[in-house]
């Protein structure tokens, strides 16, 4: 059934600053994923997946590649009042762009008052890898009859330093906020190895959150920001705060083992370990359940193509994701990723790599452990990921775990 009640609000212009130089020439929202997504397209699924059919795409740094992957994957009907908009930064409140998550929402506080059918809104953000049932999370809001949702997902109560903590009690209503505390917090209910990191993912009320916006914005001393400012203000002020466990989300019609998923891929190595998580043979994140589809832009593309069986010459992929119009001519794959119209000519070998649109690799080419971005053009006899300091002396990227980034168009 569609959700009526709930304007979606996703953040999408972060920089991605650590995910360079993928994010040299796109938003980090708009980084390829999988082959043949795009970051963007997890969050979305999950909203339409769980019936969630008012979204608006709040963006900023460079977001023409992000603007046009929408345009041509998600035409939904305005007709019924289902859209996914694309909302730029524009200035509407000041000469300022977004200063902060909390600012992002409120400089866009006109399509939320424009939406008076819209008891709740949900503010998102644009990018994480993760499955969600988000209608689990819209109903514990309703149920405890809260101001503000907050989805967490427990972690080791030893790696709290390096994540925003909260606290609850018994019935999960917050308590206590610590961004990166340095003492141990308070363990979750009925699990003292655990305790509660955000994500950053948040249900309001309409009302409140259309006065906690228009309160923050008269601060002077604000971040503007709703971990840093908004939701410590509302704690204070012993506003009705719940904190949604994002371990109990499950998927109707599928088994119950079926959970969440949710992955940061904020850094080079993380993003790297998320795709290379894809190739399980029963992995955590099952891109063919059928019962809860990724959607995302179809090319017309013909299907990849595996040729010549001669000797060494052989075009063969083992454990790899290859996407339409990939020809492997008579190289080898063995645990990649390839995104669309990626060619792999004779005696070459790539293994642990990403390899992104329109990549040629040239014969006898040997790859290892790399990320190559789109329309590059690799020529025959060319190493990469084998030695540090060529690597390097190319102006390639490399990661602290050992991956290989070449930018997009680059000449080797």
């Amino acid at each position: 059934m569609p959700v009526d009640d709930t304007l979606v609000m996703i953040l999408a212009g972060g920089e991605g600053k650590r995910l360079y130089p993928l994010t040299r020439d796109r938003a980090k929202p708009a980084v390829p994923f999988g082959g043949r997504y795009r970051i963007i397209d997890f969050v979305i699924n999950n909203f339409i997946n769980s019936g969630f059919y008012k979204l608006k795409i709040l963006t900023q740094y460079k977001s023409d590649s992000l603007n046009k992957h929408i345009l041509k994957t998600w035409p939904l009907s305005p007709i019924i009042n289902q859209y996914v908009d694309l909302v730029p930064a524009q200035m509407r409140i000041d000469s300022h762009w977004y200063k902060g998550t909390a600012d992002a929402v409120f400089q866009n506080i006109h399509h939320i008052l424009a939406e008076e059918d819209s008891r709740f809104v949900a503010v998102f953000g644009g990018d994480h890898i993760y499955k969600m049932n988000v209608a689990q999370m819209l109903d514990f809001h309703k149920k405890n009859n809260a101001d503000l949702t907050i989805s967490a997902i427990p972690i080791p109560i030893e790696q709290a330093g390096e994540y925003g903590v909260m606290e609850v009690d018994e019935n999960w209503r917050l308590t206590n906020f610590i961004e990166k505390p340095k003492t141990t917090p308070k363990h979750i209910p009925g699990d003292e190895t655990k305790c509660l990191a955000s994500m950053g993912n948040y249900f309001f009320n309409r009302e409140k959150l259309i006065d906690e916006l228009q309160a923050d914005a008269l601060i002077e001393n604000s971040n503007h920001d709703f971990g840093k400012d908004v939701i410590p203000k509302m704690l204070g002020q012993g506003d009705r705060i719940f904190v949604y466990d994002f371990a109990q989300n499950t998927f109707p019609g599928m088994e119950e083992s079926e959970r969440g998923y949710w992955r940061d891929v904020g850094t080079m190595d993380a993003y790297w370990q998320a795709n290379m998580d894809l190739l399980a043979y029963d992995p955590e994140f099952n891109l063919y359940t059928k019962e809860w589809p990724v959607r995302t832009y179809n090319y017309n593309f013909p299907p990849a193509k595996f040729i010549w069986e001669e000797l060494e010459r052989r075009g063969m992929a083992t454990n790899s994701l290859v996407s339409e119009g990939c020809i492997i001519s008579g190289g080898t794959l063995s645990r990649c990723i390839l995104s669309p119209k990626v060619r792999i000519n004779s005696f070459s070998s790539v293994e642990d790599s990403i390899i992104m649109e329109n990549v040629n690799i040239g014969r006898h080419s040997h790859i290892k452990k790399a990320i190559i971005d789109k329309n590059v053009d690799i020529p025959p006899y060319t190493n990469i990921g084998f030695d540090r300091a060529q690597d390097e002396a190319r102006g390639f990227y490399i990661s602290e775990g050992g991956v290989t980034v070449v930018p997009k168009g680059a000449q080797i």
